[in-house]
């Protein structure tokens, strides 16, 4: 079995896949970190020193070597599911879920650290954010939505919505 978490960068899905794994028995993979391992240097770099072309085809590579991985939790980069075909090959690999939060749930939830390790937000003020933001969740809706689940998260506790990922889970084995 194959989950992948979707969503918009910074809605939760690295921690809410890593807590998931715990109580799920489940491996946690990390397509980010996939990509860091791989190309010896942190997305952000990759990003400004190769393109986004590169990343983006470096982040489809780990995308297929996780065809192959049994029993895991799989947290995409936020922009992964848009490109190309990645979400067909998702949905054809695993069960897809859709983390949906607001820009400003969101925003609420980046720490500085947060908006600094993101080169498409770096530098930007709470009120460009969430002009950006706005417009960019927008544009990647359609695809996010075909998740096999969408999870409204913004009214959810954090462990609220590892509960209801681990519900859905325990479902699909059944």
């Amino acid at each position: 079995m194959r989950v992948y978490l979707i969503g918009y960068m910074g809605c939760g899905k690295s921690t809410v896949a890593r807590k998931v794994s715990r109580f799920a028995h489940l491996e946690v993979v990390d397509t980010d970190t996939m990509v860091e391992q791989r190309e010896g240097a942190t997305v952000a770099d990759v990003i400004t020193y190769q393109g986004e072309e590169y990343f983006r085809a470096a982040e489809r590579a780990v995308l297929e070597d996780t065809a192959v991985l049994e029993n895991t939790i799989i947290s995409t980069g936020g922009g992964l599911p848009v490109w190309g075909d990645n979400m067909e090959l998702m949905k054809q690999l695993g069960l897809t879920i859709y983390l949906r939060r607001s820009p400003e749930n969101i925003i609420s939830r980046l720490s500085p650290y947060g908006r600094q390790k993101r080169p498409k937000i770096r530098g930007m003020n709470d009120e460009q954010l969430l002009a950006f933001m706005t417009a960019h969740m927008a544009e990647r809706e359609p695809v996010y939505s075909l998740a096999d689940v969408v999870i409204e998260c913004d009214q959810m506790a954090d462990r609220e919505v590892v509960d209801t990922v681990i519900e859905k889970i325990l479902n699909l084995k059944r």
